[in-house]
């Protein structure tokens, strides 16, 4: 990757690869078996970089998709976000989208290994990013690729007396090479869809939605969930390939897009569901407390 330094970890079962880039806000980038590339490139590590634009596999911290306001309250503490400032961005509406750290080069990998990559950063020795959200912490990734399962493990360690709320997620953009979208099947497991507005943001209207096996074929997704079990599976397959999206544990909402415009689909695995942030309803890590979520994707 032009500029970055990137590591590249291998399953020795099998031929799988994943790469990651540190200092480009520990994003994933690539995820390929056999050389087929099972993770949407959209426009590219640059773009993510220059103008915060998705790919691979982005973390999406410390909240994930929308906010309702560029202010929120946390108990007795008042945030105004300043969009342009502490990495704060917006979508087309105004609204603060996907957190603080998009690109941030702020990572520091503590342990690396053939299959394993482990990295840290500091979010409490930054007032860039505690301006937009003061509570300090040291926030973990430990990554593993092994028998045929990408693994990726998230410790957030509050480092002050402050409660630390947890409404971060990741946005894996799946495809399936050389199969077309038409046929692929996209299975979701049992949970309660959160219905929302023409800006994406809940409408509070709640329906249950029940297991589901489908074609994608033109359906578009860009729903929120919640309710969603620990150790759920979502999966998309075609061509003699299935990959699967397990949320281990520390992820009770998700988030599925998949637009019309491109052959992805994205099962978002999401600490609190959107705009928790603001509304309440997410779990929060305490000091001596470490908070640990996980999910994994298995390609089969």
């Amino acid at each position: 990757m032009a500029g970055f330094d990137a590591v590249t970890l291998s399953d020795p079962s099998s031929g799988l690869s994943a790469t990651f880039v540190p200092a480009a806000g520990m994003i994933g980038t690539s995820l390929t078996d056999d050389g087929a590339e099972l993770l949407g490139q959209r426009r590219g590590l640059q773009a993510y970089v220059a103008d915060h634009k998705t790919m691979g596999i982005p973390l999406l911290y410390p909240w994930a998709n929308r906010l309702s306001s560029n202010r929120y309250r946390v108990g007795d503490t008042e945030v105004d976000l300043v969009p342009g400032e502490g990495g704060v961005h917006t979508d087309e509406h105004g609204s603060p989208i996907h957190g603080t750290l998009a690109a941030d080069p702020g990572w520091r990998v503590v342990e690396q290994s053939a299959s394993e990559l482990v990295a840290e950063l500091d979010f409490g020795s930054r007032p860039d990013l505690l301006a937009g959200f003061p509570f300090p912490h040291l926030l973990g990734l430990a990554i593993r690729l092994a028998d045929r399962t990408l693994t990726v493990r998230t410790t957030v360690t509050a480092t002050s007396a402050a409660p630390v709320p947890l409404c971060f997620g990741f946005h894996p953009y799946l495809q399936l090479p050389g199969v077309p979208r038409d046929e692929w099947v996209v299975e979701t497991p049992t949970m309660r869809a959160r219905l929302v507005d023409a800006r994406g943001l809940p409408t509070g209207v709640l329906t249950p939605h029940p297991a589901a096996t489908e074609l994608l074929g033109d359906t578009v997704f860009d729903d929120g969930f919640d309710q969603v079990a620990a150790g759920a599976v979502f999966a998309v397959s075609g061509g003699g390939r299935r990959i699967e999206v397990r949320f281990d544990q520390g992820f009770p909402a998700a988030q599925i897009y998949a637009p019309a415009s491109e052959d992805v689909i994205c099962f978002e695995p999401m600490a609190a569901p959107t705009d928790a942030l603001r509304r309440g309803g997410y779990a929060v890590a305490l000091l001596g407390e470490p908070a640990v979520a996980q999910f994994s994707m298995r390609v089969t």
